[in-house]
């Protein structure tokens, strides 16, 4: 077993043993990250590996930058990888009128969801429209300004603002929809 600097040593060097481990470690993270943006998994399988083998062939440029640096470049040629794959998608723009799948204003309430399987939660999501699910994932679960991600993904502030309100409230009628039918 390799420690994180002596894996990115043996990768660098071509060590079949440090890549596989490599691949081992961050397979299953990897995979959650693409499939929250995917939607589905096959798709989601797809761009884990394209990933990963760019991650393979890019390692001999990783700089050591301490503990969980190597963490952090792998998501972020991931995430490079994603945003890729997402913008070779004509539809991914999408934004489909209010009124098709909203019947309410509100947002859900982080008290509402405390009983919902993750799961459930994360199928919720994968289901959003690609334009509400790929802002979603960027402002909600990765962090990202509107504005940071409105020049990753070459839209305006305001198109992302949108999209993310409008991934929050189809969230809140499904949300609502499943406790009714549920609990």
């Amino acid at each position: 077993m390799f420690d994180e600097q002596e894996l990115v040593i043996g990768c660098q060097q071509g060590n079949r043993e440090a890549q596989r481990q490599l691949y081992e470690i961050y397979a299953d993270y990897l995979y959650s990250v693409c499939f929250r943006y995917a939607g589905d998994s096959s798709t989601a399988e797809d761009w884990m590996h394209d990933g990963m083998l760019k991650i393979l062939t890019q390692i001999g440029k990783f700089k050591w930058r301490g503990e969980r640096s190597l963490t952090a470049w792998v998501f972020s040629i991931q995430h490079n990888v994603i945003i890729s794959n997402l913008r070779k998608d004509k539809d991914w723009k999408e934004t489909l009128s209010i009124e098709e799948y909203i019947t309410h204003n509100d947002e859900p309430e982080p008290e509402t969801t405390q009983d919902i399987p993750q799961e459930t939660l994360m199928q919720m999501i994968a289901e959003l429209p690609t334009g509400y699910r790929t802002v979603f994932n960027m402002y909600v679960i990765d962090g990202l300004s509107h504005r940071e991600i409105a020049q990753i993904l070459g839209i305006q502030e305001k198109s992302s603002s949108k999209q993310l309100t409008l991934a929050r409230r189809t969230l809140a009628a499904r949300i609502r929809v499943w406790r009714k039918e549920n609990l």
